[in-house]
């Protein structure tokens, strides 16, 4: 029985590194890439759609990594999850209800991440290419808002873990 135990704690460990890991990795790839990489085009480019484009294919390449950093996420979250909340009633009674926060905003969040990069990214791309400078300024308003609340739902969730780290 002691083998199986200490291979359970081994089995939590590596899977809460790995999810700390694409955590970090999502989480810190997404604010360089908003912080740094589109205010540094700023510097490279002066060429409106020329800049969008640059960018665009930076995004791209951050982008195929998005989709198997969220299911590697989702899917250790959940294993993850079973320590706080064994039960699904156990998400109504702390700290399972800040798990439940926590779960709800991340719905968010992939909704937001799919949303902005599937339409967005795609649309203000396609504008560059045209030329479409005006439209191209219009969409990117938007856009912007949705990376900041990206940015804000990632924020809240790091905090809302970190609250589950502490005693009630």
């Amino acid at each position: 029985m002691s083998k199986l135990v200490d291979f359970q704690l081994y089995l939590n460990a590596v899977i809460l590194w790995i999810h700390l890991f694409a955590a970090a990795f999502f989480v810190g790839g997404s604010f360089f890439f908003w912080l740094v990489v589109v205010p540094a085009s700023r510097l490279i480019a002066t060429d409106e759609s020329e800049r969008t484009q640059m960018v665009g294919k930076m995004a791209k390449v951050f982008g195929k990594t998005v989709t198997p950093t969220l299911v590697v996420l989702v899917l250790t979250g959940i294993y993850n999850a079973s320590w706080y909340a064994p039960a699904i009633s156990d998400l109504l009674r702390y700290p399972g209800t800040i798990l439940l926060a926590k779960i709800i905003l991340v719905v968010i969040l992939l909704i937001f991440v799919y949303v902005h990069n599937l339409y967005f990214g795609r649309r203000i791309t396609a504008l560059a290419r045209e030329r479409k400078v005006d439209e191209l300024r219009k969409i990117r308003k938007t856009s912007r808002v949705i990376s900041a609340a990206n940015l804000i739902l990632m924020a809240v969730i790091l905090l809302l873990a970190v609250l589950m780290q502490m005693p009630p």
